[in-house]
């Protein structure tokens, strides 16, 4: 029986041991384990989401539901490399913060536990306190492009509740959070490109865990997120943003031929958007 149980075991708690840097709770973090055939790649989608395939021994397994570091006490989070490192003015906030965090979290994702196990629901629920939390750090962690990441993977993964559980309403919540990803990457290159706020602390630009697209992925997104979640019902602010994601998704094929940060599966992507993007133009001016 124990040997059958280390056989379907998917995550193991850290050695490490974690002290939240906001209310002084011990924790160890759980992280997941790979190998072994735990994890088949599907697909990948539109939006850069690799989809994985159920396992006939470990079942369905969610990778982006390990990513953030979640306080199971005061449901402080962020992405790991930045836990620890909560700039201490900062902290007295997260704190009296605590009480809201946890009703509003409890709202949308019912009876959540960050003492057990991480499931598909925790793991939304971690990627949505990440987005929460980041509005206490400052600029020089490149909080707004974070927080873009943390709601897109918040809404993949509302995607994936609702395909469990439907009829919930969750495909509206995850489109919720789409829109706000949709806002939060364009403001993140905006504040960018104005010198606002500086991308450098980012360390992988994901969006998901597989592979790191860099730059021009986020610029791919911005656009993409602009197209599917932006302005839909005033025609004019349609084409405003449509033309909008149309410069933005041009600078990606337009510099050329592919590479580490631009591979081709990128670069055929932008050229699709682009066609899609011309395409809803012309027929909005017909």
């Amino acid at each position: 029986m124990k040997n059958e149980e280390r056989e379907v075991k998917i995550s193991f708690q850290s050695k490490e041991s974690y002290i939240c840097p906001v209310c002084g709770t011990d924790f160890h973090r759980e992280e997941l384990l790979s190998g072994s055939g735990r994890l088949i790649a599907g697909d990948l989608t539109d939006e850069l989401h690799r989809l994985y395939e159920p396992s006939i021994r470990y079942g369905d397994i969610y990778p982006l539901a390990y990513q953030a570091t979640v306080c199971p006490e005061c449901l402080f989070a962020s992405m790991d490399n930045d836990f620890m490192t909560l700039p201490k003015p900062n902290r007295q906030k997260v704190l009296a913060d605590q009480e809201k965090r946890k009703k509003d979290t409890l709202q949308i994702f019912p009876n959540v536990d960050f003492y057990e196990n991480r499931g598909l629901i925790s793991g939304a629920a971690s990627l949505y306190l990440v987005l929460r939390c980041y509005d206490f750090f400052p600029k020089e962690f490149s909080p707004t492009i974070k927080q873009g990441i943390a709601a897109l993977r918040t809404g993949w993964l509302l995607d994936e509740i609702n395909q469990k559980y439907p009829g919930q309403h969750y495909d509206w919540v995850a489109t919720l959070f789409k829109k706000k990803a949709e806002f939060l990457y364009n403001d993140a290159i905006r504040r960018e490109q104005s010198g606002i706020e500086s991308l450098s602390s980012l360390k992988a630009f994901g969006p998901d865990t597989d592979k790191n697209y860099s730059y021009e992925g986020a610029l791919y997104l911005c656009a993409l997120l602009k197209s599917k979640y932006g302005p839909m019902a005033d025609a004019a602010q349609r084409i405003a943003s449509l033309e909008d994601a149309k410069r933005t998704v041009a600078k990606i094929f337009g510099m050329g031929k592919s590479s580490k940060s631009k591979p081709g599966s990128l670069l055929e992507s932008a050229r699709s958007l682009y066609e899609s993007i011309n395409k809803e133009l012309t027929q909005i001016d017909a």
